[in-house]
């Protein structure tokens, strides 16, 4: 454990996007004093580490929640899963980047290639998906999806979905370009690299409890868990990328652009197969249509996860009701000590407009293990309960705000809060966040940092991370130069040989 006094940015907690904002900025400059502070005893450990989020690398291809609807003339709006699908590639680059310079190595310990899935089941999904497709195959990133409604091609791609099912009409697309991402573990590896910089400090075991503006930057108050200590510590920026707890330090700095901030938060747990039989006939991540009144993040999908350096198999994630804000270190006083009088009106309105949300969460929550299994039972219509146990995963704390100064929405994504000096930025927010965090981080560093990109040298240090941080890989004249980054970065990551 080290600590630096008087950084020049403080980073809290030590997910993905403090992760990839540390070491993008120590990239930018070398010279810049970076000090990490993290709660729990290790790094990564909340929402980043694998056994708390999905690891797929959210790139657009078999999510089926970021294309909701038809359009009136029948065709489905496909910009969202085109957009993401970019934002993807921006991670991608960079960690292919750190790979490449050796800034953290065996990229097959945190990212590896896997196909995407999207599957469906009865004649209305299945003119959905091959609308979708249509859509989606246009379009350069996409020029690789396949659609089919063969049986026998469907169970090529994924036994599992068809042992035991009944004779209703299928389809699926698939797209082999897909990849398993394990983001506690790039984070700890990038925090590795960061803390045998000069000028950069990292100390576990340490709870920000207070901030507090002070001229040109913060006071940041800090306990250390094992003795109790308290000190102070100062810096221009920070940066709260603590997941859950990251609304609880925004109420503390006291900035205009927090007030009225709620958070909303929804518990998540996996089923596990642990036949090794089983497991090994599924490689795939398979996505499937939302279930009732679930949000975004509960979406279900039969996935195969290398976690710890094996394979394994998970379904989910179920969704639950708590009023805690982080998985190992909440409190369910959380959610609780979180209202104020400015968000009390917010949050009021919030239970009332989604009480079937509400509801969900609840019996989510303490449903069987037969009713589990019914679920994935939609998916794999053969599976056994004796196959499969249950799991707790990690905790999002959605961000709820005021909507037209009167009704409060939740918001299923990213929020990016930073006040108006410029000198704060924090997160809360979901999918698809840790797979497109190094867009959004990239964003912060240009509102925030926007001198580091100003200068030639400094252009030249970003478009060496991100080869195209400043293009628009979307427009059809760029086909040809997606191609040709995203084959380097494959290559760099262990995606494809050559």
């Amino acid at each position: 454990m080290t600590r630096i006094e008087n950084p020049d940015i403080i980073l809290i907690g030590s997910g993905i996007m403090s992760a990839n904002l540390g070491a993008l900025l120590k990239n930018l400059d070398p010279a810049l004093r970076i000090q990490v502070y993290e709660v729990t005893d290790g790094l990564a450990q909340e929402s980043s580490d694998g056994w708390n989020n999905a690891g797929t690398g959210h790139a657009g291809i078999c999510e089926l929640s970021y294309t909701p609807g038809r359009e009136p003339d029948g065709s489905v709006n496909v910009a969202k899963v085109i957009e993401i699908f970019e934002q993807f590639e921006h991670s991608k680059q960079f960690w292919s980047y750190a790979v490449a310079t050796g800034m953290i190595k065996d990229p097959a310990g945190f990212i590896n290639p896997l196909p995407h899935i999207s599957f469906v089941h009865g004649d209305e999904q299945v003119d959905f998906l091959k609308a979708r497709y249509a859509g989606m195959a246009a379009h350069h990133f996409f020029s690789d999806l396949k659609y089919t409604t063969d049986r026998d091609k469907i169970a090529s791609w994924a036994p599992l979905l068809l042992d035991g099912r009944s004779d209703v009409p299928i389809a699926a697309t698939k797209m082999d370009s897909g990849t398993d991402v394990n983001f506690g573990e790039i984070a700890r590896r990038l925090f590795d690299w960061l803390g045998r910089q000069d000028g950069c400090g990292i100390a576990t075991g340490h709870r920000v409890t207070d901030l507090t503006k002070m001229g040109d930057g913060w006071e940041v108050i800090v306990r250390q868990a094992a003795t109790g200590e308290v000190h102070s510590n100062r810096a221009k920026f920070v940066f709260v990328g603590a997941g859950g707890g990251s609304l609880k330090l925004l109420q503390k700095a006291g900035i205009p652009e927090a007030k009225g901030l709620g958070g909303f938060p929804i518990g998540g747990q996996w089923l596990v197969c642990d036949n090794p039989e089983i497991v090994a006939r599924h490689t795939a991540k398979v996505y499937g249509q939302a279930l009732e009144a679930a949000p975004t993040m509960a979406v279900p999908h039969l996935d195969t996860r290398i976690l710890d350096g094996k394979k394994t198999l998970l379904f989910g994630p179920f969704a639950a009701f708590t009023t805690r804000f982080l998985h190992r270190k909440g409190s369910p006083l959380d959610l609780p000590g979180s209202i104020r009088p400015d968000n009390i009106a917010t949050l009021i309105k919030i239970g009332i407009h989604n009480l079937e949300l509400v509801r969900y969460l609840i019996q989510q929550g303490t449903q069987s293990m037969a009713d589990r299994m019914e679920v994935l039972h939609v998916f794999y219509p053969a599976a056994e309960a004796k196959d499969w146990r249950l799991i707790d995963a990690g905790i999002r704390v959605q961000a709820i705000k005021k909507t037209d100064g009167e009704a409060g929405i939740v918001h299923y994504g990213t929020e990016v809060i930073t006040d108006a000096d410029k000198t704060l930025s924090a997160l809360l927010g979901a999918s698809p966040g840790a797979s497109v965090s190094v867009n959004i981080v990239l964003q912060v560093i240009k509102k925030c940092f926007p001198h580091l990109l100003a200068s030639e040298e400094g252009h030249a240090r970003m478009k060496a991370m991100i080869p195209v941080y400043d293009e628009d890989l979307r427009m059809p004249e760029m086909a040809d130069r997606y191609r040709e980054v995203s084959e380097v970065a494959e290559r760099n990551l262990g995606l494809r040989g050559g």
